[in-house]
């Protein structure tokens, strides 16, 4: 930097946000972004706070409602109420601090609050920071006490009527439009949350009301009385699996935290863990996972040893122990230490052992005490391994006509149904969360889902060896059934067709070029046979009046617009992900062979292709560079 430029740099140059502006300038250090998860994410905010009032003994019931519009959302709770007193340091009441201050409330020494959900006293004050209007009552001491808020700042005084039943807090927010490109709330998706929510806090009495429903859809109460073995249920039923034994698993443990689990095995050949940490999500896992993992482990492992059922000439894996299980995890705990705001792995390094303790010793007293279940989970585990070792020997034998082959297949495949492989199609998609989508959008009948964790290896410059020392490409082989290299026999390919499904933005793109590179050089004949496509997933939704239009691109988008031509009002939703999309909503754009588009990928010139991927894909940094510049002037914006 030259002298000039560092003189001129000066204190009046540094900008300091005060008050809940920080949440306004940068949204997504708070709930992730401004799409649709983290519109979502308001909700969600609001609701823990109620339901740690529950979750403490102090509250029975939590409503939700909805308005017409499906833009204002209440919350009410019949808990103690926010505290209105006024706050002996800053002249304040309790209920304005708390919703215009980041880092206050009642939860940090941990005497009102033994666990809860909301930890860091910033749910509440982002979630009025990020609306346009937020009203709050409070029900203390026969009074009914209410204060509103506009942009994080309160419209007045708190104001006090005489005359209210009970106690409790009613929150009702709506977000503002110059923050979120979208206002509108997905009903389905908080139904779903709250129904989550009532199997997770056993008794609790969950309301939602959607005002432009009618009918039964109006008003839907959740309470369930046997938590979360009612919650397993509802995931058996919802994912039609199919149990290897007939009585799920279930323990509650108190040692220094609350550890409750339940699971049992099924036919399926994943494994599908849901965890939770005082009653939030937990989709990234954390220490209480490992915990789980690791003691079941333990217990089975000893079970195994201790009835002497260990197979000859084969080695159980922990893939192969839990292949098939499904489990969910939920633990309460009083300091929860989570990546992030948006709570979505759990980092408290005690977590592990605790929940490893509360796993290992009640797993394999309740193996030991149902003889029947245990023998028939100790077969599962050992077919699962043979199928595993045998599918590593010969992977071109897997075949689609016998039931006992579909356990060779990798765990995270979830295969679909028909026998005739030309009714079939294999989608590989990036990620759990977009996987879990495309699985319950698909038409399972033919359609079959394997999802890849993250970016795969860059094949380029990898010898056949190491990719498949890749579990991701190896996995993706497998599945094929075909081979690879000098092993390849497209007669043995188990589908139809090969369709790799990424994002459609530039994150997307990578991992669809990247996927073509592995195919490209070691499996061409699949692209020559014609077996290979591109699926071309929107960008953005559109909805113009009561029509709703998808947009590939923002060439796409910018011609519906053009089309439009200001008849009706416009609302414009740019996805985040395939994982952001509702299973419908997928399969209407996406899956669904009637109404998707698919790209075939071709090579008219084999040399020039093989140039190309050369130059874009391998370690010569300069052929890179050059490539790139060479095309710079018709290279459009980048997505970033």
């Amino acid at each position: 930097m030259s002298p000039a430029a560092a003189a001129a740099y000066t204190a009046k140059d540094i900008t300091v946000l005060e008050g809940l502006d920080p949440v306004r300038k940068r949204p997504g250090m708070y709930i992730g972004g401004v799409g649709s998860t983290g519109l979502h994410h308001l909700v969600w905010e609001i609701v823990d706070n109620a339901v740690d009032e529950a979750m403490n003994g102090h509250a029975t019931e939590v409503v939700v409602t909805l308005d017409a519009e499906h833009q204002t959302v209440t919350v009410s709770d019949n808990g103690r109420g926010i505290p209105v007193d006024i706050h002996p340091k800053h002249k304040k009441s309790a209920l304005e601090i708390i919703l215009t201050t980041l880092h206050a409330g009642g939860k940090f020494e941990g005497q009102n609050y033994k666990t809860s959900g909301g930890l860091h006293g910033v749910g509440a004050s982002v979630v009025n920071a990020l609306s346009k209007q937020l009203d709050a009552e409070v029900r203390r001491g026969g009074k009914r006490y209410s204060l509103s808020f506009s942009a994080g700042k309160a419209k007045g005084k708190l104001k006090a009527k005489p005359g209210a039943r009970g106690t409790g807090t009613t929150i009702a927010f709506t977000p503002d439009p110059t923050i979120f490109p979208k206002t509108k709330f997905d009903p389905s998706i908080i139904r779903e949350r709250l129904e989550v929510i009532s199997y997770l806090h056993r008794g609790l009495r969950v309301v939602f009301e959607d005002e432009a429903a009618s009918g039964d859809d109006r008003k839907v109460v959740y309470q369930h009385d046997e938590g979360i073995r009612q919650y397993l249920d509802h995931l058996m039923k919802a994912r039609s699996a199919r149990p290897i034994h007939e009585a799920s698993f279930w323990t509650e443990k108190d040692n220094g935290g609350r550890v409750e689990l339940v699971l049992r095995w099924t036919e399926s050949t994943d494994e599908y863990v849901r965890s939770y940490v005082n009653g939030i999500p937990t989709g990234d896992g954390g220490t209480h996972e490992n915990g789980f993992r690791a003691g079941l482990g333990k217990a089975i492992r000893n079970y195994i040893e201790t009835h002497s059922l260990a197979p000859r000439g084969v080695t159980l894996t922990a893939d192969d122990l839990r292949e098939g299980l499904l489990a969910i995890v939920s633990v309460f705990i009083g300091d929860p230490q989570f990546q992030g705001q948006t709570k979505d792995r759990l980092n408290n390094p005690e977590a592990t052992a605790m929940v490893d303790n509360a796993v290992r010793g009640s797993l394999e007293q309740w193996l030991n005490a149902n003889g029947t279940a245990a023998q028939a989970i100790v077969a599962r585990i050992i077919a699962a391994a043979r199928a595993r070792e045998a599918s590593r020997a010969a992977s071109a034998a897997v075949s689609r006509k016998t039931p006992t082959a579909r356990l060779m297949l990798p765990g995270k495949l979830s295969d679909c149904l028909a026998r005739d492989r030309s009714e079939t199609e294999l989608f590989i998609v990036e990620g759990d969360s977009a996987g879990g989508s495309a699985k319950q959008g698909r038409d399972r009948h033919r359609q079959a889902v394997l999802p890849l964790r993250g970016k795969v290896l860059n094949v380029e410059s990898a010898t056949l060896k190491k990719v498949l020392d890749n579990k991701e490409l190896a996995d993706l082989v497998t599945a094929l059934g075909c081979g690879i290299g000098k092993d390849f026999d497209i007669s043995r390919l188990r589908y139809q067709r090969l369709i790799l499904l990424a994002d459609a933005d530039s994150d997307g793109h990578h991992i669809t070029t990247l996927l073509l590179t592995f195919v490209y050089r070691f499996l061409p004949g699949l692209i020559q046979d014609g077996r290979v496509y591109v699926a071309m997933p929107p960008l953005y939704r559109i909805d113009i009046g009561q029509e709703t239009m998808w947009a590939a691109d923002d060439a796409d988008r910018e011609r519906i617009l053009a089309e439009a031509n200001g008849r009706s009002k416009v609302e414009i939703t740019r996805f985040k992900g395939l994982g952001e999309m509702m299973p419908k909503v997928l399969w209407e754009t996406t899956l669904n062979p009637e109404t998707r588009r698919l790209l075939r990928v071709e090579i008219p010139d084999a040399i020039e292709a093989d140039r190309v991927v050369n130059e874009l894909m391998g370690k010569d940094a300069s052929a890179r560079f050059r490539f790139i510049m060479e095309r710079a002037e018709t290279a459009e914006a980048l997505d970033v």
